[in-house]
């Protein structure tokens, strides 16, 4: 009964045009409700499909009663919304899938949207749950105005991601394209996984407007507001080293080089009472050793990223991280090193000379901090040249 508008024995996975995928843990109170709209959709818009629970370990009988309202149940072991997502991508019939929570928050009779864009090429659609509407008590203060805008605005902003509502259960996607992506979080931090993912690899991504209703269950949903809302966070910024560590970094590194070139020679006076003198100067000091460090950080990570292959890298990067072999890198802290521990050595001579009297605010304290920055800076960019190298080693 799972498929429709096609005899028993036709049942290919090559004529199958539609999947209707439904994650399942406990949801006895509304998955037959969710497979019924569901079924009615195909009916009614004449597509060759299915639909497809895809059972995370329900004890409360939501299994047979999927069945029993014409739904293809597979029990998918890893437990996770990710994982049994993507066991229910697996086994899927259709070319094309769409999925949605069993919780009958949304309206499987009306996929005609994101089901016409996926005809017309696209290969992931998201809904839009702010375009379609948000109906009184269906999304909790802090998901609607802060969680869900937030994250949203930064994968926009991260990935340059088209889409308003980052966070939509309700999708459609090529399975074949989906599964190409080689996804494999098991928490709740697939969804935004799947559409990084998308964006990163070059998938055409669209979006569809789409009603959020109160769901149907008596218990307390699944998603957890502050531990979700970290992980999808987290995911975001592991993969963004660009504004992980790029950016904070290359602005720490700016402001440092400028304040130690402007208080090198000498105090600063910008009124008779404002006056940037050496605690200034430790200030810019400690800022370029910090923002070196990030910007270290961001090299190893696209490193790493691009030899693994989970996230390639942006094409403005590949010439740089081309060129960043183990032995330019040294050459370069080599000499960072030599003029710093210079510097540092006639620094220290003077200090002797002067039987090492008080190092308050003169020349010879900046040239010592300016020194010192230097090796700091060179020791830094060696170490990590060496270690992008092991990078590269072979298993």
């Amino acid at each position: 009964m799972a498929t429709l508008a096609m005899p028993a024995r036709a049942t290919a996975a090559a004529t199958v045009e539609l999947t209707v995928l439904m994650p399942c843990l406990n949801e006895a109170e509304t998955i037959e409700t969710c497979v019924r709209k569901a079924r009615r959709f195909l009916e009614r818009a004449g597509v060759v499909g299915e639909v497809l629970v895809a059972d995370n370990g329900s004890t409360d009988g939501s299994q047979a009663l999927a069945q029993a309202s014409g739904a293809r149940v597979v029990q998918v072991g890893e437990r996770g919304y990710g994982a049994a997502l993507m066991g229910g991508v697996r086994a899927a019939r259709g070319r094309y899938v769409i999925m949605g929570d069993a919780d009958d928050s949304y309206d499987f009779e009306r996929l005609d949207p994101l089901l016409e864009r996926l005809r017309a090429g696209f290969d992931l659609v998201m809904g839009n749950r702010f375009k379609g509407g948000i109906k009184p008590g269906a999304m909790p203060f802090l998901h609607r105005w802060l969680g869900n805008p937030v994250l949203s605005l930064l994968g926009r902003l991260f990935f340059n991601i088209p889409i308003g509502d980052f966070h939509c259960g309700l999708r459609g996607f090529s399975r074949e394209a989906l599964l190409s992506l080689n996804l494999h979080c098991p928490g709740m931090e697939f969804a935004s996984e799947m559409v990084v993912k998308s964006a990163v690899n070059g998938l055409r991504i669209a979006e569809a407007p789409t009603t959020l209703s109160p769901d149907g269950r008596s218990r307390a949903p699944h998603l957890k507001t502050w531990r979700d809302g970290w992980r999808h966070l987290r995911f975001l910024l592991l993969h963004s080293p660009k504004w992980l560590f790029l950016i904070p970094g290359a602005a720490l590194i700016a402001f440092g080089l400028l304040g130690m070139v402007v208080l090198a020679p000498g105090p600063l006076a910008l009124a008779p009472h404002l006056v940037l003198d050496v605690r200034t100067l430790v200030v810019a000091c400690f800022a370029l050793v910090t923002g070196t460090q990030l910007m270290v950080f961001s090299a190893l990570g696209r490193r790493y990223a691009m030899n693994e292959g989970f996230m390639p890298p942006a094409n403005a990067f590949r010439p740089l991280l081309a060129a960043l072999t183990l032995e330019r890198m040294l050459l370069g802290s080599g000499l960072v090193l030599l003029l710093g521990c210079a510097g540092t050595a006639w620094a220290i001579g003077a200090w002797a000379a002067s039987d090492f009297g008080p190092l308050i605010s003169g020349g010879l304290t900046r040239l010592l901090l300016v020194s010192l920055t230097a090796v700091a800076v060179a020791l830094e960019v060696g170490a990590s040249a060496f270690l992008a190298s092991m990078f590269t080693l072979r298993r």
